[in-house]
Protein backbone atom coordinates (compact mmCIF):
# COMPACT_ATOMS: atom_id res chain seq x y z
CA UNK A 1 0.00 0.00 0.00
CA UNK A 2 2.88 2.35 0.92
CA UNK A 3 4.21 1.55 -2.40
CA UNK A 4 1.20 2.74 -4.44
CA UNK A 5 0.74 5.62 -2.59
CA UNK A 6 4.21 6.56 -3.33
CA UNK A 7 3.58 6.14 -6.95
CA UNK A 8 0.26 8.14 -6.52
CA UNK A 9 2.53 10.87 -4.81
CA UNK A 10 5.30 10.98 -7.43
CA UNK A 11 1.89 10.90 -10.55
CA UNK A 12 0.67 14.36 -9.41
CA UNK A 13 3.99 15.85 -8.52
CA UNK A 14 4.96 15.27 -11.94
CA UNK A 15 1.19 16.22 -13.04
CA UNK A 16 1.99 19.80 -11.33
CA UNK A 17 5.35 20.16 -13.20
CA UNK A 18 4.01 19.46 -16.22
CA UNK A 19 1.03 22.20 -15.44
CA UNK A 20 3.72 24.73 -14.33
CA UNK A 21 5.71 24.10 -17.08
CA UNK A 22 3.13 24.38 -19.93
CA UNK A 23 1.88 27.49 -17.78
CA UNK A 24 5.04 29.51 -18.13
CA UNK A 25 5.41 28.42 -22.10
CA UNK A 26 1.32 29.84 -22.57
CA UNK A 27 2.87 32.84 -20.47
CA UNK A 28 5.43 33.74 -22.46
CA UNK A 29 3.08 33.64 -25.62
CA UNK A 30 0.71 35.79 -23.96
CA UNK A 31 3.48 38.43 -23.27
CA UNK A 32 4.84 37.63 -26.73
CA UNK A 33 1.55 38.60 -28.13
CA UNK A 34 0.82 41.78 -26.28
CA UNK A 35 4.59 43.11 -26.83
CA UNK A 36 3.41 42.86 -30.63
CA UNK A 37 0.23 44.18 -30.46
CA UNK A 38 1.77 47.46 -28.53
CA UNK A 39 4.63 47.83 -31.65
CA UNK A 40 1.59 48.05 -33.70
CA UNK A 41 -0.08 50.60 -31.78
CA UNK A 42 2.56 52.92 -31.64
CA UNK A 43 3.32 52.06 -35.51
CA UNK A 44 -0.19 52.97 -36.11
CA UNK A 45 0.46 56.13 -34.24
CA UNK A 46 2.92 56.90 -36.18
CA UNK A 47 1.26 56.54 -39.47
CA UNK A 48 2.92 53.35 -40.82
CA UNK A 49 1.24 51.35 -43.35
CA UNK A 50 -0.71 48.09 -42.38
CA UNK A 51 1.48 46.37 -44.82
CA UNK A 52 4.65 47.08 -43.09
CA UNK A 53 3.01 46.45 -39.33
CA UNK A 54 2.18 43.32 -40.51
CA UNK A 55 5.52 42.61 -41.49
CA UNK A 56 7.42 44.02 -39.12
CA UNK A 57 4.80 42.56 -35.97
CA UNK A 58 3.69 39.32 -37.91
CA UNK A 59 0.01 40.09 -36.98
CA UNK A 60 -2.48 39.31 -39.84
CA UNK A 61 -4.02 42.31 -41.72
CA UNK A 62 -7.71 42.13 -39.84
CA UNK A 63 -5.77 41.83 -36.27
CA UNK A 64 -3.82 45.06 -37.43
CA UNK A 65 -7.38 46.94 -38.79
CA UNK A 66 -9.51 45.74 -35.43
CA UNK A 67 -6.68 47.69 -33.76
CA UNK A 68 -6.90 50.59 -35.88
CA UNK A 69 -10.85 50.61 -35.39
CA UNK A 70 -10.69 49.81 -31.61
CA UNK A 71 -8.07 53.37 -31.27
CA UNK A 72 -10.85 55.04 -33.18
CA UNK A 73 -13.39 55.06 -30.48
Amino acid sequence: MIVLAQKLDDARDEGIKIGEEMGKIEGKAEGEQQARIAVAKNLLKAGISIDIISQTTDLSHDEINQLQEDSAL
